[in-house]
Parts: C-alpha cells; sequence; structure tokens
C-alpha cells in the first residue's frame, strides 16, 4: 500500500513530466525532430504513469474509504473514482487519435488536445492534494508526515 508521501511523489513527478512537455511543446522546438520524438516519448510516459497512479488508488486506497464508516467520506471515494472515468477515456482516445502512429506531426489541433489533457492531470491531482489528501489525514488513513524531494 502507498503512503500519503508516496502519493505526494507520485503528483510531483506527474507535475514535473507536464511542465517539462509544455516547456518542450512549442513550435518552434517541435519543428526540431529528436525534440519532436522526445516529445512523444515523454506524452507516452506521462500515460502510462497516470494509468499506473490510477490503478494504485484503485487498489490501495479506495476500497478502505469504502468501507468507512462517515457517508462523506464514502462520498469524496465515489466522486475520485468516477472522475477517473472521463480522464482515462480522454487520454486513450488521445492516444489513439495522436501518439499510436509516432508521425511526430504536431498540429494546432494535437497541442489544443493535449494542453486540455494536460490541464485535466493537474486539476485531478490539485483536486486530490486538497481534497482527498486531506481527508485522508483526519480520518486516519495517514498521518501528515510530508518530507519533500
Amino acid at each position: 500500500m502507498q503512503t500519503l508521501n508516496g502519493y505526494r511523489q507520485s503528483h510531483a513527478e506527474l507535475r514535473q513530466m507536464i511542465d517539462d512537455l509544455r516547456a518542450i511543446m512549442t513550435k518552434d522546438q517541435l519543428k526540431i525532430r529528436p525534440n519532436a520524438k522526445t516529445a512523444y516519448e515523454l506524452l507516452c510516459e506521462l500515460g502510462e504513469k497516470m494509468k499506473h497512479h490510477l490503478a494504485e488508488e484503485d487498489r490501495g486506497l479506495y476500497p478502505n474509504l469504502l468501507i468507512h464508516e462517515d457517508p462523506k467520506v464514502k462520498s469524496i471515494a465515489w466522486g475520485f473514482i468516477s472522475g477517473e472515468k472521463p480522464l482515462r477515456k480522454t487520454f486513450d482516445d488521445y492516444y489513439k487519435r495522436w501518439l499510436k502512429n509516432c508521425d511526430f506531426q504536431f498540429s494546432d489541433e494535437f497541442m489544443a488536445e493535449t494542453n486540455e489533457v494536460f490541464d485535466m492531470v493537474s486539476g485531478r491531482i490539485d483536486r486530490e492534494e486538497h481534497v482527498l489528501f486531506p481527508k485522508l489525514v483526519e480520518i486516519g488513513l495517514f498521518s501528515e508526515t510530508y518530507n519533500a524531494a
């Protein structure tokens, strides 16, 4: 089972990947083929890390919350579980549309959709940090020791 610090570390890695991608995903940078290839690889890695993060929460976090006696805790858990579905679908659709063929064609439409995916992932992380994690500490599932690495 993950620790609160483990989930926060996962968040930090996801945020760093998004920041790195936002920096490299400019029209000028993507005209350089090695940069385009790196951006593609990082996008695929982001997708894998996000899937792993959500799967870890599904296995190690939500089952405990869904059996908690406080209905508010159960409600928060269900809210995050139901919020996963659109995020997973969006990223799966995005991957099928833009990444599966490795063509490194970064159109305006691709860039706009990529930024939407980044915003969705960032929003999810923010909600976990500000809603879910404080509740986990409050109910005693995790302690608040946080070691920023």
